[in-house]
């Protein structure tokens, strides 16, 4: 029913109508990776996030002192988008646990919009700095996508395998990937590319905002990704891509200094000796 809701003018405030709770009686919290605790969504867990949404610093201005009744919790993606992942209820602060510099919430799962959880995904503008806002702003949340239900689980960085036509799938619009480009365009990496009919290697880099997903639609769209030799081999035969498969190396998050990167690109190249007799021009 909420997908046929779906238009240009939806906001959160459309959605949080259909149900009887408050504007006051709500807090939307935002969680950004590249954080000790949050490197990249791979190590995102029903725990790990409950234990660090639960605890709030003591003297934090960003956060109310008397926090609201339910919390909806958002994942960062790309840009600006954010996802739903879960919505706890609110029973008061833990006395018993607080610390000179923390406090602790004893938060429980809410029935709220859990058939959208890990689907809805929405605008955080770039008025809303703060990770944290009250839901009398819900209007100010634009709805982005409702994601349909089935979509595939992102396998895990290190399960990563896909030929061209995957690739294309995965970094198009295609809803069943959804949770795929999400976790792609939260990291920065180092990524392998392997013609499969004679073996030769091209090891590459995406960093800074360009990230994972930003580099290999690049890929998808051209077949070559502004790659020099892969350029070459395109010009010889247009359908040369589909012999390509991708894989990673290594991730890094957001935060990660570009220098560290680079190190990490110059060894794979150095180790797979993709210069020599890959598709490494430098």
């Amino acid at each position: 029913m909420l997908e046929k809701l779906l238009d240009p003018q939806l906001t959160l405030k459309s959605l949080l109508n259909l149900t009887d709770i408050a504007p006051d009686d709500i807090i939307f919290i935002r969680h950004t990776f590249g954080s000790p605790e949050f490197p990249s969504p791979e190590y995102v867990t029903e725990e790990t996030l409950f234990q660090y949404t639960r605890s709030q610093a003591v003297a934090s201005k960003k956060f109310p002192q008397n926090p609201p009744r339910y919390w909806f919790v958002f994942l960062a993606e790309t840009g600006g988008q954010c996802r739903l992942y879960t919505v706890y209820e609110n029973h008061g602060e833990i006395l018993e646990e607080r610390t000179e510099s923390h406090r602790y919430f004893d938060l429980h799962q809410s029935s709220v919009f859990a058939g959208l959880r890990q689907r809805l995904l929405i605008e955080w503008t770039k008025d809303f700095v703060n990770w944290s806002k009250m839901g009398k702003y819900a209007d100010k949340l634009k709805v982005l996508e409702i994601a349909p239900r089935g979509v595939k689980e992102f396998p895990g960085y290190d399960n990563l395998l896909l030929n061209y036509s995957e690739l294309q799938k995965v970094v198009s619009e295609d809803p069943i990937y959804v949770k795929w480009r999400a976790a792609l365009g939260a990291v920065q990496g180092i990524y392998l590319i392997i013609d499969t009919i004679n073996g030769q290697q091209y090891v590459g880099k995406a960093d800074g905002n360009e990230r994972i997903l930003g580099r290999w639609r690049a890929y998808a769209g051209d077949g070559h990704g502004g790659n020099v030799a892969m350029r070459e081999l395109k010009l010889s035969d247009s359908e040369y891509a589909q012999r390509y498969q991708f894989s990673l190396l290594r991730v890094f998050g957001p935060q990660t200094p570009q220098v560290e990167v680079d190190r990490a690109e110059s060894h794979y190249k150095q180790a797979l000796l993709s210069r020599k007799f890959g598709l490494n021009r430098n």
